[in-house]
């Protein structure tokens, strides 16, 4: 244990424990970007579905930790320029081309405050989950393993958790209608006109 690890106080992580966490979500986003980028260029097309849900299954593993651990506080009271906004439209775009028909579905946007059922559209969940991940990869570059694990923190509990949650769900529903033979509604209801 060195000084720095003493410094934790009782139900906070030591700063060597934080930096482990920044690495490991890091690690876990570069390789979850670097995926979905490439089902988006159809480089692997017929196991694109498969592949998407295996990646936020484990994403969404890698950022549990987010959840669970005590809040992530920075060093500098305002958040360091990252850069530009990263640019997902191409991405988001390609998604959707991708998926075709299968990309629209509807959940149920807060089970705690309601059951209001909302559109929703895979491309746009995955383009904005990479955009968030590539904010946070912009401050771990910098060397700004804390304000990057902040970020990571708070989006996952404000928008990319969520996202990648839904988007699971979306996943699995559909790969069980398709291993499963049970059309979807919409397809249903594209064949019907």
């Amino acid at each position: 244990m060195t000084d720095s690890d003493n410094d934790a106080t009782e139900g906070e992580l030591a700063p060597s424990d934080l930096a482990e966490i920044a690495d490991d979500m890091a690690a876990a986003a570069t390789q979850f970007i670097a995926v979905v980028e490439a089902v988006a260029a159809e480089e692997i097309p017929d196991e694109s579905i498969s592949i998407l849900l295996l990646e936020l299954s484990g994403l969404l593993a890698s950022g549990a930790p987010l959840g669970a651990i005590v809040d992530v506080v920075p060093s500098e009271r305002f958040e360091p320029d990252a850069g530009a906004e990263p640019e997902v439209d191409r991405l988001r775009d390609a998604l959707r081309e991708l998926l075709g028909p299968a990309d629209e579905y509807v959940e149920v946007f807060d089970p705690y405050s309601g059951p209001e059922v909302v559109p929703a559209r895979l491309s746009d969940d995955l383009a904005d989950i990479c955009s968030d991940l590539l904010h946070g990869l912009a401050h771990h570059r910098d060397g700004r393993l804390l304000e990057a694990l902040w970020w990571w923190q708070f989006s996952y509990l404000s928008t990319w958790g969520q996202g990648a949650s839904a988007a699971l769900r979306a996943l699995q529903s559909l790969v069980a209608h398709v291993r499963l033979e049970v059309p979807l509604d919409a397809a249903a209801a594209a064949s019907d006109t």
